[in-house]
């Protein structure tokens, strides 16, 4: 049990007592207590991205930040984030945190990535293993005892709808797609890659945690249907303004909780809980029995190797 935990017992809605990012890093006792670290985040142009990086700024660390549309991220970011042309990524040996923010949502029909891919699995899930594994060196770099890296992966409450798919049918070439379907097997995803993460890296101060941000209106929902949370209106307690979904992200990253630990599914600060019997699979605050499968983790990260074009490690 976080010491927020009692303040999310009674959510009324966005803009109440839950803590926000920048509360967290206050909390936390971090405004710039972090300079000479470096940060990677990846979806950095519009939502809880935004927010993430306003709280991290104030720590001090070296950011590098990616978005699909490099001017929006600017606009964005404007007053946030300070950009200097001469920092490349490339000229970087350590790498003390990857938050992977970026992600896609209930894409309406079965859409391919330019190398192939259900669009939500290789965007939500495949790009940021890549990702990963071309950063790992520089990860396990920077990683020492006294500081281990950090590896925080924005999954969702919408993996307890599906697990996923057999090694031949991440893309849905069996039988029939639904994109809440897609969606839940990419988040998923998500979290199994976070776990086998710290299940292969713990032993070198690389850790892993996956955070469910909670319910936030953000431009992730803008494939969704009209009438999508039609009958819900008991959703809204639950939500949560962009600052406040940021704050698992944050805490989870920089908290003293996860300076050692990691391998957990994080929700509104704290472990999540099972889920049970009654709970929305799409808003609900607990985990799947499937989001701790140790085999499927370990298959996915194989076949995700395969599908990338790399080796596998193991």
């Amino acid at each position: 049990m976080s010491h927020y935990t009692a303040v999310h017992a009674n959510p009324k809605g966005p803009g109440d007592a839950r803590p926000t990012a920048l509360k967290t890093i206050k909390d936390e006792g971090l405004e710039e207590k972090r300079q000479g670290q470096v940060f990677v985040i990846t979806g950095t142009s519009s939502g809880i991205g935004i927010e993430t990086v306003r709280a991290i700024a104030t720590t001090g660390a070296t950011l590098y930040l990616t978005a699909r549309d490099l001017d929006k991220a600017k606009t964005a970011l404007d007053g946030i984030f300070d950009p200097s042309p001469a920092a490349t990524l490339k000229k970087t040996s350590k790498i003390h945190c990857l938050i992977a923010n970026a992600g896609i949502m209930a894409i309406p029909d079965l859409r391919f990535t330019e190398d192939g891919h259900e669009l939500q699995f290789g965007t939500n899930h495949l790009s940021h293993f890549l990702f990963l594994q071309l950063l790992k060196p520089a990860l396990l770099a920077a990683a020492s005892p006294d500081l281990p890296s950090q590896v925080v992966v924005l999954s969702s409450s919408s993996h307890n709808i599906h697990g996923i798919n057999d090694s031949d049918n991440y893309s849905f070439g069996h039988g029939d797609y639904d994109p809440n379907v897609a969606y839940g097997q990419s988040k998923t995803a998500n979290i199994y890659m976070a776990n086998e993460i710290e299940r292969r890296y713990d032993a070198q101060h690389l850790h892993a945690t996956s955070v469910h941000p909670g319910v936030v209106a953000t431009g992730l929902t803008r494939h969704m249907p009209p009438d999508a949370f039609k009958g819900m209106e008991y959703v809204y307690p639950m939500m949560k303004s962009v600052e406040q979904g940021a704050t698992t992200t944050v805490w989870a990253t920089v908290g003293e909780a996860w300076k050692h630990d990691g391998g957990k599914y994080l929700v509104d600060c704290d472990v999540a809980r099972l889920a049970v019997d009654g709970d929305d699979k799409i808003v609900g605050p607990g985990y799947a029995p499937h989001a701790y499968d140790v085999e499927k983790a370990k298959r996915l990260w194989g076949d995700s190797n395969k599908l990338v074009g790399l080796e596998d490690e193991e």
